[in-house]
């Protein structure tokens, strides 16, 4: 049955994906909510009626459902985690201790009944039918009472009651910068499921992944709030607050409370925030993109947020150019949560930073956009292509945007990088995002030597091309759900390159690179290098000499096992020379020029090879001796 699938798919080339070999699925799911909330005790009641479309080739007999706010309670995993991690989230932590003497416990171990978060499932029917469920922490374990056939639909119907926590991570009430609500991972959302089976994985700290669908979601509140949130809003007038036309307007309406109504298209998430003193500004870019900025009424950090504006119309566009058009019909930057986190269609960020600070949460967010709402990996298995691609192209907008123009923008990344390889506690990118020794750890890997995997790739396939495999992994790969053997196979069609060592040595081992300049001694007229390979992890060669004329000439040493040679860049004077095997750990080069007349010899001149020991990659006149002698 899966080849005749097989075939029939092959008909259509935008279904095929190189994953897993198979023809291309992805699961549906159509949301209608109903929630209530009591801002008084910061409890909600809500109906939700998920329609589920199972388009995997199998039959499934139960589904999982993530219940987040349950990770807000002192027996629950996340504290667990909390208290046994050696470096624990400081914006999950109090000091009870002092300075000299700090005593650093979670803020989760403290909380009281009333301050706890949870979610709580009253009733669930499929097609009517009552389900039997279990509440296992974070996830919601359901045994069907029907299979759900594949190409079949099920409607599950549900009562659900929360209270929000006291703001910890990301989500909860009255955060430290005065937000009422910041409303994320909020609701029961059902677990994706894939080629790889169920991702019911249980909140421990960090990303997610979910199913992409249309959501249709009604909140009622006190009418005092105003809202931001995931979606269009549908009924501007009956509320009398109007996201539509210029200029804002609120009229006085009767009963204690309002309810908004939204709508969002193609998203896998839903997130709002509410305030009683959210000033709310609007800008049109120049796409047509409406971007709403909710903040607080504080005089203080309104020059800020007013500034903020233009700069994320630019942000935009920069990331229109370079990745490619954003879907939407706006974006929402709104204050909230406990420092930058994207959702769909909007970002809850922190308020009160510096200018630059601001902007550069806003670009990182913004870019997640793309890098996880509209190509969105599973952020628990492969976070470093949802964060690291996403301090990639942030770092390159905000040196544009910002008028930085640093030769190399990410150069915080390679140095992240560069501690975390020479720590001796580094884990391979393949290690699950909850799983890393430390969180210092999973940040340098997912950030620092995600955003590297980048931008050495450019380095490997030439910048042009890098560009080129952006753009198409954004064409063939939105609103999908990509793996990183589905980006580096773009990057090898875009190239023509063989890839498939540097996405292994780069996330599934710690290898490390690390070239250096063995010898370097006089042959007649000429001059002969030999460079060796220290480092396990293989890579092409540049060698860039500089004469004392000051002209200057690269050398390149294609990589064997690539079965190809990269582009020279414009206006530049390359010779290409026999590839290098990795099996050889020295390399011999000959330069057609005595060493009179070089001024100097740089491995990688561009620095953006990840050499974990760059003082071996040079020489000079000056070092002969300790080049001769391998220093």
């Amino acid at each position: 049955m899966k080849k005749i699938i097989f075939s029939l798919v092959v008909l259509t080339s935008a279904f095929i994906s190189a994953q897993n070999n198979t023809s291309y699925w992805q699961q549906h799911v159509d949301y209608t909510m109903e929630v209530d909330m009591n801002v008084k005790n910061y409890q909600y009641t809500g109906t939700q009626k998920l329609v589920y479309t199972n388009n995997s080739p199998d039959t499934l007999d139960r589904v999982f459902y993530h219940l987040y706010f349950n990770a807000f309670q002192p027996d629950s995993e996340m504290n667990a985690r909390l208290e046994s991690v050696a470096d624990p989230d400081s914006r999950m932590t109090v000091n009870k201790g002092t300075k000299e003497n700090p005593e650093i416990v979670s803020r989760i171990s403290g909380l009281s009944p009333e301050q706890i978060g949870y979610l709580r499932v009253n009733t669930l029917k499929q097609n009517g039918t009552e389900l039997k469920y279990e509440e296992v922490g974070t996830v919601l374990e359901v045994e069907l009472a029907k299979p759900i056939l594949p190409g079949e639909k099920a409607t599950f119907n549900m009562e659900f009651k929360g209270q929000v926590p006291e703001q910890i991570r990301r989500s909860g009430r009255n955060s430290a910068e005065g937000v009422a609500l910041s409303m994320s991972q909020w609701y029961p959302k059902m677990a994706e499921y894939d080629f790889q089976g169920w991702h019911a994985d249980p909140y421990i700290a960090r990303e997610f992944h979910g199913v992409w669908g249309d959501f249709d979601v009604k909140i009622t509140i006190d009418k005092n709030y105003v809202l931001g949130s995931t979606g269009y809003l549908q009924n501007p007038n009956e509320i009398g607050y109007n996201y539509q036309d210029e200029g804002v307007k609120m009229k006085k309406n009767k009963g204690d409370k309002l309810t908004w109504h939204f709508k969002a298209p193609k998203v896998h998430d839903f997130t709002w925030a509410a305030d009683p003193e959210y000033v709310h500004d609007k800008l049109t870019a120049d796409d047509g993109t409406v971007l709403h900025f909710l903040y607080k009424n504080n005089k203080e950090i309104k020059e800020n947020w007013k500034n903020l504006q233009p700069k994320t119309a630019e942000l935009l566009a920069y990331f229109n150019e370079h990745i490619g058009q954003y879907p939407w019909k706006q974006y929402s930057v709104v204050q909230g949560g406990d420092g930058g986190m994207e959702y769909a269609m909007l970002t809850l960020i922190t308020g009160e930073r510096s200018f630059g600070s601001l902007v550069g949460v806003t670009a990182h967010e913004m870019a997640h956009a793309w890098f996880q709402h509209l190509m969105a990996t599973n952020e628990a298995k492969h976070e470093w292509m949802d964060e690291g691609f996403t301090s990639y192209i942030s770092d390159e907008a905000m040196n544009k945007v910002m008028g930085e123009n640093a030769e190399n923008p990410h150069s915080n990344s390679y140095r992240g990088y560069y501690y975390l390889a020479k720590s001796g506690k580094e884990q391979p990118q393949t290690t699950h995002a909850d799983r890393y020794e430390m969180n210092g750890l999973y940040g340098a890997s997912a950030y620092a030597k995600g955003s590297v995997f980048l931008s050495q790739l450019g380095y490997i396939i030439g910048k042009e091309n890098l560009a080129k495999t952006l753009k198409r992994y954004y064409d063939e790969w939105k609103f999908k759900h990509p793996t990183p053997n589905d980006f580096i196979r773009i990057a090898e069609k875009v190239s023509g390159a063989e890839l498939d060592w540097y996405l292994m040595d780069w996330t599934q081992t710690t290898n490390t690179i690390d070239y250096a300049i063995k010898t370097v001694e006089k042959k007649g007229d000429k001059t002969s290098l030999t460079l060796e390979r220290i480092g396990l992890m293989p890579m092409p060669i540049d060698v860039d000499v500089t004469y004392l004329d000051g002209s200057k000439e690269t050398f390149y040493i294609p990589l064997q096992m690539m079965r190809w040679e990269k582009p020279a860049q414009k206006d530049q004077k390359r010779t290409v020379k026999k590839d290098w095997a990795w099996g050889y750990p020295t390399y011999e080069l000959e330069i057609p020029a005595g060493k009179d007349k070089i001024s100097s010899i740089v491995i990688d001149g561009s620095n953006l090879m990840a050499d974990v020991n760059r003082d071996n990659n040079s020489w000079k006149p000056s070092k002969e001796k300790d080049a001769e002698a391998g220093k």
